[in-house]
């Protein structure tokens, strides 16, 4: 009862953490550029001010993840991280030139970075199963955020007085606000986070590597390339019984996302990027598919976002207020997004959800390119065309964020799961850069913008739809009831992934080979089933494991 008080009471933190970040965007944004002015900056300072907040958190973001893979612990990094966010928005407030706002910027940017050991801490602390869901309930929160930001910003546009030798006025009131907002936050997280450690390996999992295991066959990488190439898929190569080998060093094997028995003692002990080669972590096919799924959704997102003022502006004549008004109804859209896949989770597999989104998102930007490139007839039917343009747009966006997000942290170890996390935020925040960097740029040629965003979103799809129709993939991608390496791929496994195939066999058997790659070693794993299910294959009892190192 204790450790699901304290759980309870951290994912409560971690859901103010976010909402905090959310008022935060929400609160300095619309009020930045007339502050600029004020201080007589030219027009490139606002683009640089966005951008530096993004810059400085892609660069602490892997920095922080990995200072939390090294320690497993959480709360001093976020403790430090919001330091940074206090002293950044107290700078904010004192406003005396451009360049003191510039660097405020950078320096509540690093803040942010926590947010990838947050991440981490989450994939560490969840199930597979129930991990789409607290991811889905965390981006919410940062949605709610963004709704109650604006209302903030109409009390703070009353402030009109003097602070000891600092004006307080609309335009430096977010910026105390936020100071203030951050400090309180930190007695927040001292009082009611804990750093609490996941939860022993399920019993049902430690079974599995008890099973009796099949004989494996031994050969160098060149005889047993030569003999699935005679034999095809599904050859057994004659060979002998090969002894029990100790377990698999890292070299060989990726450390399951906390679910899978280790070897305890021995593992611990090591650092968690001991035998760690990004190479073979992140270049993998189904990880480069997902990191490139969170750049094209946050480049269309925020590109989108630059964009839909003008147009506004130009052809319904729209204010600040009506503006106000549709980013207010979008981000209810985009709560109840996240509320739609926080239910779909727990019915569907993330990769079906994945799916779902990006056929969403390309729908809405095939709508964009016919109807918004070059806007014509009456206002309702303009602004009818914008309506389900944006809205569109809008609810693709949770289906992508939280189903991609859930995926990378399902193939990728555990135990560098804040590094892995962070990687993942900063290629987000490289797209958060470019995105607006591109539309603003392009708001006079919205065909070449839009046609580039369906480009990427084409990519995108055609990557993942051969990804999802890899059987590999399958395994990858967190199937229920498939294994492979004698990790259970409901998406409580991480892969060897150097390529494999699934063979299916009559009688509703199924064999798996896979071959690795490593210079101047292969192996052979073989693995049965007694039922099919699905894409995959699903049994009663767990299947057996044998996987070997041959010389």
């Amino acid at each position: 009862m204790e450790h699901q008080r304290k759980k309870k009471l951290t994912n409560f933190t971690i859901g103010l953490l976010f909402l905090s970040g959310g008022i935060e965007y929400a609160v300095i944004l619309p009020t930045i550029w007339a502050y600029l002015q004020t201080l007589h900056a030219e027009p490139y300072f606002l683009g640089l001010g966005i951008s530096a907040f993004s810059l400085t958190g892609l660069l602490a973001g892997p920095l922080f993840g990995h200072w939390s893979d090294r320690t497993q612990r959480t709360k001093a990094i976020i403790l430090f991280a919001n330091v940074f966010e206090i002293a950044g928005n107290f700078m904010y407030f004192m406003g005396v030139s451009k360049w003191l706002l510039l660097g405020s910027r950078l320096v509540a940017g690093v803040g942010t970075g926590a947010g990838a050991s947050i991440f981490g801490y989450l994939t560490r602390s969840t199930t597979s199963q129930e991990r789409a869901t607290v991811f889905a309930a965390v981006m919410a929160c940062r949605q709610v955020g963004l709704l109650i930001g604006p209302a903030c910003n109409l009390f703070l546009r009353l402030c009109n007085f003097r602070l000891g030798p600092f004006e307080v006025n609309k335009f430096t009131s977010p910026g105390l606000f936020m100071c203030l907002l951050w400090i309180l936050l930190q007695f927040v997280v001292v009082a009611m986070y804990y750093d609490l450690q996941p939860s022993p390996h399920p019993q049902r999992v430690v079974a599995v590597l008890q099973e009796e295991e099949e004989p494996l066959v031994q050969q160098d990488a060149g005889q047993e390339a030569a003999g699935v190439e005679r034999g095809g898929y599904g050859s057994v190569l004659a060979g002998q019984r090969a002894p029990a080998e100790p377990p698999m060093e890292d070299e060989y094997r990726y450390v399951p996302n906390g679910h899978l028995a280790e070897e305890e003692g021995r593992e611990k002990e090591k650092s968690p990027f001991q035998n760690f080669s990004a190479m073979r972590e992140y270049l993998r096919e189904e990880v480069v598919v997902l990191l490139t799924a969170q750049f094209i959704t946050l480049f269309n997102q925020t590109a989108l976002e630059t964009m839909v003022t003008p147009i506004t502006q130009r052809y319904l004549s729209f204010g600040e207020l009506e503006n106000s008004i549709m980013y207010f109804l979008c981000g209810i859209e985009v709560i109840c997004g996240f509320f739609l896949v926080r239910c779909l989770s727990s019915r569907l597999p993330d990769r079906v959800i994945l799916v779902l989104g990006l056929v969403i998102c390309n729908v809405a930007c095939v709508w964009c390119l016919l109807f918004l490139a070059r806007p014509q007839g009456s206002f309702p039917v303009l602004l009818s065309e914008l309506v389900v343009g944006v809205s569109l747009q809008v609810l693709g966006l949770p289906f992508v964020a939280v189903s991609q997000v859930s995926l990378f942290s399902k193939v990728t170890a555990e135990r560098t799961q804040g590094f892995s996390q962070g990687l993942r935020r900063s290629v987000g925040g490289v797209a958060t850069i470019l995105g607006p960097l591109w539309a603003g740029g392009l708001t006079e040629n919205l065909y070449i913008m839009l046609g580039v965003m369906m480009g990427l979103l084409s990519l995108l799809m055609v990557s993942a739809w051969g990804a999802a129709s890899c059987p590999l993939t399958f395994l990858i991608l967190g199937e229920p009831g498939l294994w492979r390496c004698g990790s259970h791929a409901d998406g409580s496994s991480a892969p060897v992934g150097y390529g494999g195939s699934l063979l299916h066999l009559p009688g509703g058997a199924a064999q798996g080979l896979w071959a690795g790659n490593v210079p101047g070693r292969a192996a052979l794993m073989t693995s049965r089933t007694s039922t099919a299910h699905s894409e995959g294959l699903h049994g009663p009892k767990p299947p057996r494991r044998h996987l070997q190192r041959c010389s």
